[in-house]
C-alpha cells in the first residue's frame, strides 16, 4: 500500500513538473536571444554598407563634408557600442544602443536628401546599387526588430503566466525582457526640404 502511495505521489509530481512551463520558458528565452542575433546582424549588414556609401557620395559632393562628417561620427558611435546578448537584460545598455542607431539613421537621411542635389550620382550604377543594398538593410532591421518584439512578447507573457510564475519565482528567476521602442518624435513624418 505505501509503494502504491508513492508511486502515485511519484506520478503526481512528474505531471506536475512537465505542466510547469520550465521548458516552455527556456524555449522562450532562447527565441529572445535568437531575434535579438537577427537584429544585431541587421545593424551590422547596415554598418558595414555605410563606408562604401559615404565613399560615392564623396566622389562627387565634396562640399557636403558637413552632412558626410555626421554620418561617419554617427557609424563610428555605433561601433563604440558593444553589442552582446546580455543587452537585451539591461534596459540602459539597450537605450544606449537604441539612440545610437537613431543617430545614424537620421544621418542617413539626411546624407539622402544631400544626394537628391546630384542627378549624376543618382544616375551612377554604384551609387544605386548601394542605395538599394542600404533599403534593403533598413526594411530588414525592421523586420528583425519586429520579430525581435514578438519574441520578448511570447517570452514575457510565458513568465507571469500561472503555474509558469511560480516555475520562474523559484526555479529560474528570469526577467522580464525589454522591447524595441520608437525614437522620440517617430510619430511625426519626417520633412524632406530640396530647396537648399
Amino acid at each position: 500500500m505505501k509503494k502504491l502511495l508513492l508511486y502515485s505521489i511519484l506520478t503526481v509530481m512528474l505531471f506536475s513538473v512537465s505542466g510547469c512551463g520550465y521548458n516552455q520558458m527556456q524555449a522562450n528565452d532562447e527565441g529572445v536571444k535568437a531575434a535579438w542575433g537577427d537584429v544585431e546582424a541587421s545593424y551590422q549588414r547596415r554598418n558595414d554598407l555605410i563606408p562604401n556609401l559615404v565613399e560615392v557620395v564623396k566622389g562627387y559632393a565634396k562640399h557636403e563634408s558637413e552632412t558626410l562628417k555626421a554620418v561617419t561620427e554617427a557609424r563610428a558611435k555605433v561601433g563604440s557600442i558593444q553589442m552582446s546578448k546580455d543587452m537585451i537584460n539591461d534596459p540602459k545598455a539597450l537605450m544606449q544602443f537604441q539612440q545610437a542607431q537613431g543617430t545614424l539613421s537620421s544621418a542617413l537621411s539626411r546624407l539622402m536628401v544631400v544626394v537628391e542635389k546630384y542627378p549624376d550620382l543618382k544616375a551612377n550604377q554604384n551609387f544605386q546599387d548601394l542605395q538599394n543594398q542600404l533599403e534593403g538593410t533598413e526594411n530588414r532591421i525592421n523586420v528583425a526588430r519586429t520579430r525581435y518584439n514578438k519574441a520578448v512578447e511570447t517570452f514575457n507573457y510565458s513568465i507571469r503566466m500561472f503555474p509558469n510564475s511560480l516555475t520562474n519565482s523559484l526555479l529560474l528567476h528570469l526577467t522580464l525582457k525589454e522591447p524595441f521602442k520608437a525614437e522620440a518624435g517617430a510619430e511625426k513624418a519626417p520633412k524632406v526640404d530640396f530647396s537648399k
